[in-house]
């Protein structure tokens, strides 16, 4: 059995002083979440561990490091997907919460809800999760551009996670500081099944770009759909590469709506894909047929996955 994980660091433009910044988070993530796949562990403990790397590092839009609303606070939304069992469990308007990643674990291990904001909080508190102040999330960097009403030098982007395991399991994961400048109690596609995650015994997706753009082309389940035609759909096989899946997908919302996007996607054979249509999107992965890590800022023909893992 293959074991594969994938992580994405946002679908943006990234400046070249924090290209390097960049491919160590993503690269810090994916051996995090490599470890537990190769001690044994399942793949939700794989897709936690990654996202809560990439949640602790500033470099990132997704619990330190967020992005600031128009009124000068967080807001995290996160969510997490299993193919099991279809068990999904997701936050959103929390500031609270150090790893919103390890509340919607939580959530989707007890049962499938969307919790936000006081409810979220308290659910979180009540579970033994990390609670910290809404300031001690915010960087230094985020309040000085928020300060000045500058945009953002790197265009900020939900950061995610996809995972199987050696029993076949896949689980998907997002979590995100949502957009700059946006309204109070925002949600985008971040903790929403089926456009910013998704998972089922075919494949396993997480997205990252603009929510307003994914969720009416509802993308992850978009990609993971594209993974299986008629004539498979009976036995759970996959006909198409996770690579021209994940790109079909991103032309799919092109042609549809405005947007930026990108999405991350292994199918039940453990194959890799990704694409995206913004300038940038930070991505690492590792599999059982690999001797170490691949990480990129920017998709090149040499490094396609398509063709590295066929």
């Amino acid at each position: 059995m293959t074991v594969a994980i994938i992580v994405h660091g946002g679908a943006k433009t990234i400046a070249e002083h924090k290209a390097k910044a960049n491919t160590t988070g993503c690269l810090a993530a994916v051996k995090a979440g490599w470890t537990v796949l190769q001690q044994g562990g399942n793949a939700k403990d794989a897709v936690e561990a990654a996202i809560r790397v990439l949640e602790d590092d500033p470099t990132f839009n997704a619990s330190i490091g967020a992005t600031l609303d128009v009124e000068g606070h967080i807001s995290l939304d996160a969510a997490m997907m299993e193919s099991k069992s279809l068990q999904w469990g997701g936050v959103a308007v929390v500031n609270r919460v150090r790893h919103p990643i390890s509340v919607a674990r939580k959530i989707l291990e007890e049962k499938p809800y969307l919790l936000v904001a006081d409810s979220a909080e308290r659910f979180a508190a009540e579970h033994g999760c990390e609670m910290c102040e809404p300031n001690k999330l915010i960087s230094m960097e985020q309040r000085q551009e928020w300060e000045q009403e500058k945009q953002p030098q790197d265009r900020p982007a939900t950061v995610g996670c996809v995972a199987m395991d050696i029993h076949g399991n896949l689980a998907a994961g997002t979590s995100t500081g949502g957009i700059a400048q946006q309204p109070p109690g925002r949600v985008g596609d971040t903790a929403l099944v089926g456009a910013g995650l998704y998972a089922n015994s075919h494949g396993a997706c997480s997205t990252t770009g603009d929510g307003e753009s994914i969720i009416p082309v509802v993308l992850a389940k978009t990609a993971v759909d594209l993974l299986v035609d008629d004539t498979s759909g009976a036995n759970g096989s996959s006909s198409q590469h996770p690579e021209q899946a994940a790109q079909m997908a991103i032309d799919i919302l092109h042609q549809q709506v405005p947007g930026e996007a990108g999405c991350i996607l292994l199918d039940c054979q453990g194959r890799i894909g990704w694409a995206y249509n913004s300038q940038d999107m930070a991505v690492a992965y590792m599999t059982s047929d690999l001797d170490k890590p691949a990480v990129f800022t920017r998709k090149q023909e040499e490094s396609r996955v398509g063709k590295a893992a066929s």
